[in-house]
Order: structure tokens, then C-alpha cells, then sequence
């Protein structure tokens, strides 16, 4: 009896010795280090490529840059002429009555066609002041924009790192259920043969069906994840290359990563800039008060216009300087430039809390970067020091000083250490990029990412002097 315990304790000791520190080195490789890897495999920074050019969110927030340029030409309309062209004609029965009691007719085909050409001179800054507003919008818009770049891009690098993560689970969950699977069935033979007790078989029976049950859950996980990350990239993932951390980019300091983030955030920046916004709209609303002027040309040729005038025909021209002053308008220019007041004193609020948002998201990161370097050093060594434990454990179970339960005791405490050491090293891979987003440095140029990168100044001067034209530089 005492013989086949102790043949059986070998098996399970060499079965546990051959998977165990493999798998946890594996483990470890795959979201830390550099491994040989399938031509076909994805590496990180070709996903975030894929995501900076085919995200439809990202994309979404180019369009809505793009729309937001035009609103610079419109407001340089205001200093352009204005130029509308009529034409009307018809037809027209005249009966007329004399003084002296007689009737006159007549079938008359009038018709005047005419161009009018107005060109403001002054409209109390108003035009100079919208153009200045629009324009501090693009650079708003640019800056929202480069926020939401980060955003997808820290989105991928989530999605991704978390496949890696799940697959890395579901094999570690593998390994777990083949060696519960070995250990029921040792503990079963050695029940037959008169070794352990009912009570041992009925232990091992159930920690295999919670490893069945814990590695459906991994399953499951894994197609959520790669679900997200389909969307996100855009395409399913297939043999992932691993993810490595960008420490090389970060502040070397809480301070630094603070001051970085109040100074070169794109939420930060974007806020300024809607703060300019508005107290330019101050200026836009005081404009409403000042006098105005204008000059208008026209011509004009019309025929048939009236029998009782004598003529049949008319050509007309002319010139006209028109200047209003504003006396009172019932309060609303008044009203409007309080309004826009407020406006801006909320807009420097605003600015402020996003200011103190950016800070507390710094820290935060930062925080967790360093929290997550510590995670993994204890993450590992809980697994090294685990993996002894359970060898151990089965050199004792083989002596008999040990049962049954201990061994599989000591092998959920293996499978769950190393279960963390993955969500470590998963999670050293997103604070890493987070805390490059906090600071604003989340971007393809920081990266070094094989892409161009978007410029939307480029369609901001496409657009800025056009005159005319329905369609979009992109042709639609």
C-alpha cells in the first residue's frame, strides 16, 4: 500500500513539475517579454495603428473637426460682398379710364431682371470678433480631438492587453483542470485500492468541478474580450505578440506627471481655449451697440412696365451708403452681452475643475504605475514560492505525511496566485499607458506608431479662404 502512494505521489510530483513553472514563465513572457512569434501574429503598436485609422469614433470626431473649420470661412463672409442677382416676368392685362370717359387696354409682357451688391463697411467688430472666435473653436476642437485620439487609443491598448490576459488565464485554467483530472483519477485508483478514503475522492471530485466551472468563466471572458477588441481595432485578434510597457515616455516624478498634466492635457488646453471663446462672444455681443454701416450698389433693366408712364422701358443704377445707430432695442444687445458674460465666468470655472481633474487623474496614475511595478514583483515571487510549496506538499503526500486535500489546497493556492500575477501584468501594461494619457503624451508621434499622423490643420487651410465650392476637399 505504502509502495503505491508513493508511486502515485511521484506521478502527481512529476506531472506538477513539468507544467507548473512552464506555465507561469509562459505566463510571464507573454505579457512582459519579447518572444519568438508567428509572421501572422499582431504586435501592440500595429492594433493601435489599426485603431488610429479605422475607430469610427475617432474618425466620428475628425468629421466633427472638419465641420468645425468651416465655421471660420463663414464668419469671413462677413467681410465679403454679398451679391444677389433677381429676374421676374409675366404677364399683365391693363383697362385704364380716362378723365375724359375713355377706356384704354393694353396686354403687357413686363419683365426686370436686376443685381444688387452690398458690402459692409463697419459692423462694430462684430466680423473681426466672430472670426476670432471661430478660429479659437478649431483650436478647441483640435484639442478635443487629440483627447479623443488618446481615449482609443488607451481603449486598444485595454482591449488588447486584456485578450493577451484572458488567453493567458484560460490556459492557466487548462493546466488546473488536467491536473485535477490526474488527481481524481489517481485518488480513485488508490480508493480501490484500499489506500484513502471515500473522503479523498469526494475532495478531488470537487475542486475538479469548480477548476471546470472557473475555466468556463475564463472562457467566457476571453470571447468578451476579444468581442471588445473587434470593435475597438476593428478586426478579431489572432496570434497576439506581447505587450510591453512605455515606461521610457513617463514623467520620473509625481511633480513632473502633475505639472505635465495641467500644462498639456488636451482637456486642459481645449477648456482655454473655450474660455477665449467666450469672452471674445463678450465682444460679438458688444458689437450689437455700436453703429453700423454699409454701401449698396444696383442695376437694373425692365420693359412694359406701365402704359400711363409713356415709356416701355427703364434701365436704373445705383449707389447707396447706408449707417444705422442703435438707440434702443427693447434691452436684448444688453441682454446678450450679460449673458455672455456669464458664459465666461462659467467657462473659467469649468477650466478650473478640469484643471483639478487632469491633477487628480495624474496622481491617480501615477499612484497606480507604481502600485502596479509592486503588484507584479509580489505577484511573482507568490508564485515561485507557491510553485515550491505544492512540490513540497507532493513529496510529503508521497510519504504519507501529507493528504489529499492538502495537495489540491496548495494547488488552488498556486492556481490562484498565478491567476493574479496575470491581472498584474496586465495591469502594469494599462497603468503604463494610462499614466502616458494622464500627461497628455498618449499620441501616434509619441508612440513612434507606423502611421501619419492625422494633421487637421490640413483641412483647416484646405477650407479657410475658399470663396465658393459645394464640395469637400475630400471630394463628396
Amino acid at each position: 500500500m505504502i509502495g503505491r502512494a508513493a508511486r502515485a505521489g511521484r506521478v502527481m510530483a512529476r506531472r506538477r513539475s513539468g507544467v507548473g513553472p512552464v506555465l507561469a514563465t509562459w505566463t510571464t513572457v507573454v505579457l512582459c517579454c519579447a518572444l519568438p512569434a508567428a509572421a501572422y501574429a499582431e504586435a501592440l503598436p500595429e492594433a493601435l495603428v489599426k485603431a488610429y485609422q479605422t475607430n469610427p469614433q475617432l474618425n466620428a470626431e475628425r468629421a466633427r473637426q472638419r465641420a468645425t473649420d468651416e465655421t471660420v470661412p463663414q464668419a469671413l463672409a462677413g467681410y465679403r460682398p454679398q451679391i444677389v442677382a433677381s429676374l421676374s416676368a409675366g404677364l399683365q392685362s391693363v383697362r385704364n379710364l380716362l378723365p375724359d370717359n375713355t377706356i384704354q387696354t393694353a396686354n403687357l409682357k413686363p419683365w426686370i431682371i436686376g443685381v444688387t451688391v452690398t458690402q459692409t463697411l463697419f459692423n462694430g467688430f462684430r466680423t473681426a470678433n466672430n472670426v476670432r472666435a471661430a478660429e479659437l473653436q478649431v483650436q478647441s476642437g483640435r484639442e478635443a480631438l487629440r483627447n479623443v485620439g488618446q481615449g482609443v487609443l488607451l481603449d486598444a491598448v485595454t482591449a488588447y492587453t486584456n485578450v493577451l490576459a484572458n488567453q493567458s488565464l484560460v490556459e492557466a485554467q487548462r493546466s488546473n483542470v488536467a491536473f485535477l483530472r490526474e488527481t481524481l483519477s489517481i485518488t480513485q485508483r488508490r480508493l480501490n485500492a484500499g489506500d484513502v478514503t471515500p473522503t479523498d475522492s469526494a475532495q478531488a471530485e470537487a475542486r475538479l468541478s469548480r477548476g471546470l466551472a472557473d475555466l468556463n468563466a475564463a472562457e467566457v471572458a476571453l470571447a468578451v474580450s476579444q468581442a471588445t477588441y473587434s470593435q475597438v481595432i476593428g478586426n478579431a485578434p489572432s496570434a497576439l505578440r506581447p505587450a510591453e510597457v512605455v515606461d521610457r515616455y513617463l514623467p520620473k516624478t509625481r511633480e513632473d506627471s502633475i505639472a505635465m498634466s495641467i500644462r498639456e492635457h488636451p482637456a486642459v488646453m481645449a477648456a482655454g481655449f473655450d474660455v477665449d471663446v467666450a469672452s471674445t462672444n463678450i465682444r460679438v455681443a458688444e458689437g450689437a451697440l455700436l453703429p453700423s454701416a454699409s454701401v449698396q450698389g444696383s442695376a437694373s433693366k425692365s420693359r412694359n412696365n406701365d402704359p400711363t408712364l409713356g415709356t416701355f422701358a427703364e434701365d436704373q443704377a445705383s449707389i447707396v451708403a447706408n449707417v444705422t445707430v442703435p438707440i434702443y432695442d427693447g434691452g436684448q444687445a444688453a441682454a446678450q452681452t450679460r449673458q455672455a458674460k456669464e458664459v465666461t465666468a462659467q467657462s473659467r470655472l469649468v477650466l478650473d475643475q478640469v484643471r483639478n481633474q487632469a491633477r487628480t487623474a495624474a496622481v491617480s496614475a501615477w499612484v497606480a504605475n507604481e502600485g502596479a511595478k509592486i503588484a507584479v514583483s509580489a505577484s511573482e515571487s507568490e508564485v515561485k514560492a507557491a510553485t515550491v510549496a505544492l512540490q513540497g506538499v507532493q513529496r510529503e503526500a508521497a510519504g504519507g505525511q501529507r493528504t489529499t486535500v492538502d495537495v489540491l489546497n496548495s494547488q488552488a493556492d498556486l492556481i490562484q496566485a498565478r491567476a493574479r500575477l496575470i491581472g498584474a501584468l496586465r495591469d502594469r501594461v494599462i497603468a503604463s499607458y494610462t499614466l502616458l494619457s494622464a500627461v497628455g503624451h498618449l499620441d501616434v508621434k509619441t508612440l513612434s506608431l507606423n502611421t501619419p499622423d492625422y494633421l487637421p490643420e490640413v483641412h483647416y487651410h484646405q477650407v479657410r479662404d475658399a470663396w465658393h465650392g459645394l464640395r469637400t476637399p475630400s471630394g463628396q
